[in-house]
């Protein structure tokens, strides 16, 4: 009787928190007076009134990939992103591509500390320098006594980063954060870069606000994935609702970073960890982490920019309770990183599909002994090449970096 009862008021907190959230997200960032409602649509999962800005978003496709096909995949370079020091534990990477005039390709951030959930966890990061190639030095950039400081309540740990750059080259971050409980009880807290430049040695951060996702002390809300990039600046971030059941979001921000909405992904109450992975402009994937025993990776998918979104089969792939990354990189090239057998994360492997539904498997990215975990892996396309991060026994970060054969068009070999 009480798990009934208990799932009934989850099922009521959740249908409230969607409700909240889009009326929340009206306030601080009012939309245009020529901005619509979503109409509902009988065949697809819609967001309760949800929002949406004038212009249909648009996803856009990694720079520089339009100027030759995508071709085969292979590793050039490798290795382990550098630790603060005297930290043992290291978790959820989270890859961001800078701009072409900055000295650094690429930032990551993470968190690190003796141990997950740890008291002295902060959120590390990392530059790859376009000049050494090399990753510098890592230095915290996020710290919990300081962040609760600047929000007014204690904040008792962080946990997964996930960065953006805006429309005018600040650098965003998403942190997952927790006052009381474990993470069913986190919040997600948006930062915003404050410091003048965004080079390491000078990036600093103050909160913009906890996320109104939440009716309930905007609890039970989590991050992990990266964002998709709007043509218009702005994104489309990727979250799930973690306590008691769980289900994915969609939030809508504009070039600024204010937030201007939400969709729900999936009517399951199984999937999390949400990636976007773009097939066009307007038709997107969510490919998801499922939670059951025996899971495979969930599937959903858009025609219209994320406003309304319908399940699918899920892929004949293997999920063992695990986080995906995923992306779209040109019309018809979709990759995955994902581990590929059921009760354990030991192997990481790289898989790309022309379709979403057909998936081969590239290359085997990472494996080991049964008892080993690579996982919680992270994508970017960086001029022509891909790169990929990932946790090795919640010990340490390891990179790769792949490099794309063109792909053949004809003409002589």
């Amino acid at each position: 009787m009480w798990a009934r009862l208990l799932a009934v008021v989850l099922a009521v907190w959740a249908i409230g928190a969607l409700e909240w959230a889009q009326h929340r997200a009206q306030t601080p960032a009012p939309l245009p007076p020529n901005a619509t409602m979503a109409p509902q649509t009988p065949t697809a999962l819609t967001a309760r009134r949800a929002l949406t800005a004038p212009v249909a978003p648009l996803a856009v496709w990694p720079a520089m990939v339009s100027a030759q096909p995508v071709g085969a995949l292979h590793t050039v370079a490798q290795g382990d992103i550098p630790m603060p020091p005297g930290m043992a534990a290291a978790h959820a990477s989270s890859l961001l591509v800078m701009p072409p005039a900055h000295p650094a390709a690429l930032s990551i951030f993470w968190f690190s500390g003796d141990r997950e959930s740890g008291p002295n966890v902060q959120i590390a990061a990392s530059q790859y320098d376009r000049t050494t190639q090399q990753w510098s030095a890592a230095r915290f950039v996020v710290n919990r006594q300081v962040l609760g400081a600047q929000l007014g309540f204690g904040v008792r740990r962080l946990g997964n980063p996930v960065a953006w750059l805006d429309g005018r080259g600040r650098v965003h971050l998403f942190v997952v954060a927790t006052g009381g409980g474990g993470w069913a009880a986190s919040r997600v807290v948006h930062l915003r870069q404050s410091s003048g430049s965004n080079a390491l040695d000078a990036l600093a951060f103050a909160p913009v606000r906890v996320l109104p996702l939440s009716w309930l002390w905007n609890t039970s809300f989590l991050v992990r994935n990266a964002p998709l990039p709007l043509a218009d600046g702005g994104m489309v971030l990727p979250v799930h609702f973690e306590l008691g059941i769980k289900y994915p979001t969609a939030l809508r921000f504009d070039a600024q970073g204010e937030f201007l909405g939400v969709a729900r992904i999936s009517a399951r109450g199984y999937l999390l960890q949400p990636a976007l992975v773009m097939q066009s402009s307007q038709s997107w994937l969510a490919l998801m982490r499922d939670e059951r025993a025996n899971g495979k990776i969930g599937v959903a998918h858009t025609t219209d920019g994320g406003q309304h979104w319908r399940d699918l089969p899920d892929l004949a792939l293997d999920n063992p309770d695990a986080a995906v990354a995923g992306m779209g990189v040109a019309p018809g090239a979709l990759l995955l990183a994902h581990n590929s057998s059921l009760g354990s994360r030991a192997t990481l492997d790289l898989s790309q599909s022309a379709d979403g539904r057909q998936w081969a498997r590239v290359q085997t990215l990472a494996t080991g002994a049964p008892l080993d975990e690579f996982s919680y892996p992270a994508m970017a396309w960086v001029d022509g090449d891909l790169w990929v991060s990932y946790t090795v026994d919640r010990q340490r970060i390891a990179w790769q970096r792949l490099a794309s054969k063109p792909a053949r068009t004809g003409g002589q070999p």
